[in-house]
């Protein structure tokens, strides 16, 4: 297993980005690799974003819209769980 942080969609990217307009879905992957490498450096992840409590599940701003995403330590990952775009998108 590798040692590096990285990023997925949780069930898989069918699911998470289906229906939703390509500019967002490439501004969330823009931003999870982005927190990917804040991680590599050693920033702690788990308290990036809005949500009830670190470690939680978090909430990030993203093309007008906003995805959810989870931070598992342990592994080394990313989970990106489920996308909102803009209302405009809808």
């Amino acid at each position: 297993m590798s040692s590096d942080w990285r990023w997925e969609y949780d069930p898989d990217h069918a699911h998470v980005t289906g229906g939703i307009p390509a500019h967002v879905v490439a501004e969330v992957e823009r931003l999870a690799g982005q927190l990917v490498d804040l991680a590599g450096m050693g920033v702690d992840i788990g308290t990036v974003g809005n949500g009830p409590r670190p470690g939680g599940l978090r909430r990030m701003d993203a093309a007008g819209g906003w995805f959810f995403f989870l931070v598992t330590p342990r592994d080394k990952l990313i989970v990106v769980v489920r996308i909102m775009p803009p209302f405009r998108s809808v």
